[in-house]
């Protein structure tokens, strides 16, 4: 969970917080039921991916130069041409192997440093681009390696792109995408990981076991915590719009309709051996509040600040998403 609320907007949704020392919280244990989780994961995992990746967001991938990123053990590169559209294709350059996250972009075309060999959207023989979208966000690239392949990727809901504002945070970690999905589809320990940034936290809803596509998802009250002592109370939806995906809505309080997308992209092992997993997090916030536009006129100057708080609760959630994978991958 990441608070899409943005400092000095308007002071209208800030309450005073009246919250218990951290030891004096209502345990949540009783109600994060391992079986709820479980087959909330069950689920996620079972939905169709369109062979779809996050491969990075879109400011990322920047004019003239090229963006390299193993995903699924494939090394790809992503690049713009001239007219902006996002592109992509393997990582290696066909010639001698030379590796092409760092060739120059000339004419919408990337150039090998080794030769000289320019490389576009046609392809040639023995380099084939791949199925590449960019949905003002994130940059994803598809990969046809079993399932049905779709044109585009699956995507949750989000507000209008001109009233909002994005940012996009990677962490990455010692652990599988189902270990980071997991993660997400236990929103009762928000309020005990996390308190510098949540309180009052409680789960009205949750999945049961088994339950109709149209009523999977958790419904949550919380405070996002604005300083030691405000704080902004919403009501939020945890939803699985695909495999490596969790999508956190505000549909009540400041800020309804804005998101955090959860994208968990696999990479390839480490030197250690252990699987290695991109947390790549789309912040979207959003405002219905006149003084939203003048947030959106300084945005460039907030999405650092969004992004910081993204990796901050990310580096909390990495530590929990790495103990599941080596609790459940021992003997």
């Amino acid at each position: 969970m990441t608070s899409p609320s943005l400092p000095g907007v308007e002071a209208g949704p800030l309450r005073r917080l009246r919250r218990p020392a951290w030891a004096a919280q209502r345990p949540t244990w009783v109600d994060a039921k391992p079986g709820i989780i479980r087959a909330a994961l069950r689920r996620a995992l079972e939905r169709p991916t369109g062979g779809w990746y996050v491969i990075a967001g879109s400011r990322e991938v920047r004019p003239g130069r090229a963006f390299g990123r193993i995903v699924a053990g494939r090394e790809l590169v992503a690049w713009r041409d001239e007219a902006g559209t996002l592109h992509a294709g393997p990582g290696a350059c066909p010639h001698l192997g030379a590796a092409l996250c760092d060739a120059p972009v000339h004419r919408g075309r990337l150039v090998c440093r080794w030769h000289g060999l320019a490389l576009g959207p046609d392809g040639r023989p023995g380099w084939r681009p791949l199925p590449a979208y960019d949905d003002g966000v994130l940059a994803w690239v598809r990969l046809d390696e079993g399932g049905l392949p779709t044109d585009t990727p699956v995507l949750g809901p989000r507000p209008p792109g001109d009233r909002s504002i994005p940012a996009v945070a990677t962490v990455i970690g010692r652990c599988e995408p189902e270990d980071v999905v997991a993660n997400r589809l236990d929103p009762w320990h928000g309020a005990w990981f996390h308190p510098y940034s949540f309180t009052a936290l409680r789960v009205l809803s949750a999945p049961p076991p088994d339950c109709p596509a149209t009523e999977d998802r958790f419904l949550v009250e919380v405070t996002f915590t604005v300083g030691r002592h405000l704080g902004v109370p919403v009501h939020a939806e945890f939803t699985c719009p695909d495999a490596r995906t969790v999508t956190m809505r505000i549909v009540d309080g400041e800020g309804t309709g804005s998101v955090v997308e959860t994208h968990a992209t696999p990479l390839r092992p480490g030197p250690d051996g252990l699987p290695r997993t991109a947390v790549i997090e789309a912040v979207v916030a959003h405002s219905d509040r006149p003084g939203f536009g003048h947030a959106q006129r300084v945005a460039a100057a907030l999405r650092p600040l969004m992004g910081a708080a993204a990796r901050r609760l990310w580096r909390d959630d990495i530590a929990y998403a790495e103990r599941r994978y080596e609790l459940r991958s021992r003997p």
